[in-house]
């Protein structure tokens, strides 16, 4: 570790969905949802193994496990009713325990940090709200990247955002496909469990730590080398 990232980490990439709010079965239910729009029925399982892709990929995976193929213009009105359908839910959803705690004390300790999400902005505000993020706080969202995860293009503009190399960055997300994306990155990735999947699942996609969730990962933040505000 300490020949990648020196005594400490140069900064924090955050995934937003199941890392920092607790939506991802949200999103599982809003996609089902729109799926039965259209006709298609998909068991909520299959379904959550696919969240954390960009739109596209995630609708071709789901569709991949039906059979079916849709129109481009079928594919963008499954897209749109997950949008409304999730919309329903905003209101509802919740930081993850210890979330804004860990943001501050990122802060606190003068780490740089952004939140990089496969979410549409309009979707993502709302929850960076929610987690006490500043308007002007940097962050990216899909429309402002080529690529979503598990392409690294997300942490990559992350990174780039805050002027710091990839390499010297900790991705934290509760995927494999944050952990895929954070590899391609040359960025290490740490796990959280927070979005479903298994730590065993999280270390085979090479998660250097995983954590239960954020208030977990606060507690145990000195082991990727940040001894808190005042260096102890």
């Amino acid at each position: 570790m300490s020949d990648r990232m020196h005594d400490r980490p140069a900064a924090f990439l955050l995934d937003l969905d199941g890392t920092l709010v607790d939506s991802v079965y949200a999103h599982v239910i809003s996609w089902q949802q729109a799926l039965s729009e259209i006709g298609i029925g998909l068991s909520i399982w299959r379904i959550h193994r696919k969240i954390g892709m960009s739109g596209g990929l995630l609708v071709q995976a789901m569709l991949r496990e039906t059979g079916q193929r849709l129109t481009p213009e079928e594919t963008e009105h499954l897209q749109n009713a997950h949008h409304r359908r999730f919309a329903d839910w905003i209101d509802t959803i919740r930081p993850l325990p210890g979330a804004p705690e860990l943001l501050r004390h990122l802060t606190n300790c003068g780490i740089p940090w952004t939140i990089a999400t496969s979410a549409r902005r309009d979707d993502a505000t709302p929850m960076l709200a929610k987690l006490g993020v500043p308007p002007d706080h940097p962050t990216v969202t899909r429309e402002e990247v080529t690529r979503a995860k598990p392409d690294p293009d997300l942490f990559l503009a992350g990174a780039a955002r805050l002027d710091i190399p990839p390499r010297d960055c900790v991705v934290v997300g509760d995927s494999v496909w944050d952990l895929l994306a954070a590899r391609r990155a040359d960025a290490l990735g740490v796990g959280l469990l927070s979005g479903g999947y298994g730590q065993e699942e999280l270390e085979r996609a090479q998660a250097f730590r995983v954590y239960a969730d954020p208030a977990d990962l606060l507690t145990h933040i000195d082991e990727l080398g940040i001894r808190g505000a005042q260096g102890d």
